[in-house]
């Protein structure tokens, strides 16, 4: 079994992503510029956009964030996103998800201008992403699809199952390692809650994607010996006795389900870092292609 190290791959290409801007900002061209939006306060976004700006800061881009009360109106985050949208400075931004009840999250995703949206959530973005053209992809499996081919663990005619079917990970990652290239050309099976028989499936697998949000969901008896597993799972479980009050729990049974494996990544250090790095990548891309 090896572990598939999310972290260290994303320092890597984070270290390669300073390097060119250093080559860009010699060259006379613009620092890349992200800007992030943040409705209310949940511990998980907060999180996670304060490791977006620190790994701006880290590598030379520039980064502006918006925080905005829970209480904001939907017309007013409208307003926020257009003021974005029309910013010449900014090459990309993102609104954080979850938003709060009131607010229609997926109106907001389609108020971003594509050329802009480096979560690459907008219908424009999908599409092209369906047909194999040029787009900003899905931060979280373009992060995926990176850590395979950084461990050159080969795709091409490997049986894939996922289990999820989110517009953010598991329909997305479907679509891309189906596609025809390396990492890609897996048979691929798209599991769910209504799927049946679903360890019979997952014991098929030569890759297994389990992205469903459900803490230790996929046990050692559902994988086959030498399967590569791909943790996507971050749910907060609460730990008194750390400092944070919580821990990360992945949607794998990692300590016996690891054993089985060929390839893992651990929850944390395994997918999430790789998150940020993708949507650090998109960033440098509409810079590029602005």
């Amino acid at each position: 079994m090896q572990l598939i190290d999310g972290k260290h791959i994303a320092l890597t290409i984070q270290h390669e992503l300073a390097l060119e801007v250093q080559r860009r900002v010699a060259a006379g061209k613009h620092r890349p510029h992200l800007a992030a939006v943040l409705v209310g306060n949940d511990g998980g976004s907060v999180t996670y956009v304060n490791a977006k700006v620190a790994a701006c800061e880290r590598i030379g881009y520039r980064s502006t964030l918006i925080r905005l009360e829970d209480t904001v109106t939907e017309a007013a985050l409208l307003e926020q996103v257009q003021r974005l949208n029309e910013n010449a400075e900014i090459d990309g931004f993102i609104v954080q998800l979850p938003l709060p009840k009131h607010i229609d999250a997926q109106k907001v995703i389609e108020a971003i201008d594509p050329r802009k949206d480096v979560d690459g959530f907008h219908p424009v973005n999908v599409g092209r992403m369906a047909l194999n053209l040029p787009c900003f992809l899905p931060a979280t499996p373009y992060g995926i699809l990176q850590l395979l081919e950084r461990c050159q663990i080969k795709t091409t005619g490997k049986h894939c199952v996922v289990i999820g079917r989110s517009h953010i990970v598991g329909s997305p990652v479907s679509m891309l390692l189906a596609r025809n290239a390396e990492p890609g050309n897996c048979t691929v099976t798209l599991c769910h809650s209504r799927t049946q028989n679903l360890a019979e499936i997952t014991r098929t697998a030569d890759i297994i994607v389990a992205a469903l949000g459900i803490p230790h969901f996929l046990k050692a008896d559902m994988v086959k010996e030498g399967a590569v597993v791909i943790d996507v799972g971050t749910t907060r479980v609460a730990a008194p006795e750390t400092k944070s009050g919580f821990r990360l729990h992945g949607d794998v049974d990692f300590v016996n389900v690891a054993p089985k494996c060929s390839w893992i990544t651990p929850v944390p250090g395994g997918v999430g870092p790789m998150t940020i790095t993708g949507l650090l990548q998109n960033t440098l891309l509409a810079a590029q292609w602005k």
